[in-house]
């Protein structure tokens, strides 16, 4: 048990910093953006609007088959078997995305008056179309990297795309002042620059070779993924397309920036994202599986409680120091967005048995249902409530996800879970939040930020040992970890 934790910690630690770092960037690129002007409330807007299409578009030109991918590779030998299927693949998406880009280019036009853009946002658009296409094929080589444990290289490449987001993104957005098509122009120009760099993984596995039956065999597994993925997008996306068409682009962006300060929690969970599906497959052959799963699934929940705690108690402070006072209309959605992203991670945790039994059909039963419950709650609540509504709509969205794949997870692949560990993880992590809002008096932006921030972990961490959460072996091995890292720390500095 404790070498599953100690590969999967450094799994996400290693993922996570690579990962992390594009959200980093985003995250700080935000204030400058915003208090110099660079980027208006209108041009949120905007942006709120094509990350939305973005979303569904990566999903569908991907056809499910990244997953099928990283599904059969180890089951298919190395040499001519996997490049067979690798190829099959490949030369696919390349003839059925080609065609798609080709048509959507063509209509270009007529899809930016629907979506309600304005024509200066349609070069935009039309870049954001190209790099769909070309970043469609980057997901070979980053899987390959997960699939053979490389993920110092993984994290090296992410690095590296993140650090070119920056450079390009201030200078097209920030130097030359391009707005809206800065951004798609950085994140084209970039994609450019990696595939060149990331051909080295996909070419001992490309040929000349295509089979129908490989393409089948691919296409069954991943065409059911391929409506849970647009579903799964649409939980985030579809309530900003409803809100775009019920309030101003400026009270948009209000809103598109509040979202982006709640989905801080992505750092983690994307991150643990990338590391978990390699672990669990892995995990599931050995003896034990079950009891691996059920306490990572409690020491996940825990960090994802603790993420939603600090971020509800500094989420006044937070808007202050990257935004302007302006945008506290902002401050109601980002808690709701933190929690309903926690409530994605314990989706992620749980569901598991749905791919270690094969059972994927309920993949896009669960997303629908969720998609399905959260377009009617949008309805009804964004008309209404406006940013508020939008904010709740996300929130009833992922906790049905969560529940309606727990429910069916259960069924195939029962897993006790540790509830009343879980249910004093909940109780204490709302107790920090609260104490921090009520105990840290008026402060600065920052020392606030800093007060309520030491405040709400300090009081969850001590209400957990209170109750008695921390177990010896636990309390151990967290010991063991941090002086680990202590010692390897100078050394990094």
């Amino acid at each position: 048990m404790r070498d599953r934790l100690k590969h999967l910690t450094k799994g996400v630690a290693i993922y996570g910093a690579g990962d992390a770092a594009i959200s980093v960037v985003n995250f700080l690129l935000l204030p400058v953006y915003v208090k110099f002007s660079f980027l208006t409330a209108a041009d949120y807007g905007a942006l709120l609007t094509l990350g939305s299409i973005e979303a569904f578009a990566k999903v569908i030109n991907r056809w499910g088959l990244d997953g099928a991918f990283m599904r059969y590779y180890h089951e298919r030998e190395p040499g001519a078997d996997r490049q067979r299927m690798t190829s099959t693949i490949f030369w696919f998406l390349a003839a059925a995305d080609g065609a798609l880009l080709a048509v959507t280019l063509a209509g270009s036009g007529w899809l930016a008056r629907a979506l309600g853009l304005d024509a200066a946002h349609l070069v935009a658009m039309r870049l954001m179309l190209v790099n769909i296409f070309l970043v469609g094929f980057t997901f070979f080589p980053f899987h390959v990297m997960r699939l053979s444990d490389a993920s110092v290289a993984y994290s090296g490449y992410t690095f590296a795309r993140s650090a070119g987001t920056l450079v390009l993104r201030i200078a097209f957005v920030i130097g030359m002042r391009l707005g809206v098509t800065g951004v798609y122009l950085a994140d084209l120009a970039l994609t450019i620059v990696l595939l060149p760099l990331l051909w080295r993984w996909l070419r001992p596995l490309l040929a000349a070779m295509f089979s129908m039956s490989e393409l089948k065999t691919m296409l069954r597994f991943g065409l059911p993924r391929l409506p849970h993925g647009i579903a799964q997008q649409s939980l985030d996306n579809t309530p900003k397309l409803l809100l775009g068409r019920n309030v101003s682009a400026a009270a948009a962006g209000v809103y598109q920036n509040g979202s982006t300060l709640g989905t801080g929690i992505r750092f983690f969970t994307s991150a643990f994202e990338t590391a978990w599906a390699p672990f669990y497959y892995a995990t599931s052959r050995q003896p034990g599986a079950h009891d691996v799963f059920r306490k990572m699934t409690t020491y996940g929940i825990a960090v994802l409680v603790l993420l939603v705690a600090g971020t509800t108690a500094v989420a006044r402070d937070v808007i202050l120091v990257m935004l302007k006072p302006e945008y506290l209309d902002a401050l109601p959605v980002v808690p709701i967005i933190a929690v309903a992203i926690a409530l994605q991670g314990v989706y992620l945790l749980t569901s598991i048995g749905l791919n270690l039994t094969s059972r994927t059909e309920f993949y896009p039963v669960s997303t629908l249902t969720a998609a399905g419950v959260g377009f009617v709650a949008g309805l009804v609540l964004i008309p209404r409530y406006g940013l508020l509504g939008a904010a709740v709509t996300v929130l009833v969205s992922y906790l049905t996800l969560a529940v309606v794949a727990f429910v069916f997870a259960q069924r195939f692949y029962p897993i006790h879970y540790e509830t009343g560990r879980i249910a004093r993880l909940i109780v204490s992590g709302v107790a920090a939040a609260v104490a921090a809002l009520w105990l840290v008096p008026a402060l600065p932006p920052v020392a606030g930020l800093l007060a309520r921030g030491a405040t709400s972990v300090g009081v969850y961490l001590l209400l957990l040992w209170i109750t008695g959460f921390f177990r010896t072996t636990e309390v151990a091995f967290a010991r063991e970890m941090i002086a680990r890292f202590s010692r390897r720390a100078p050394a990094n500095g």
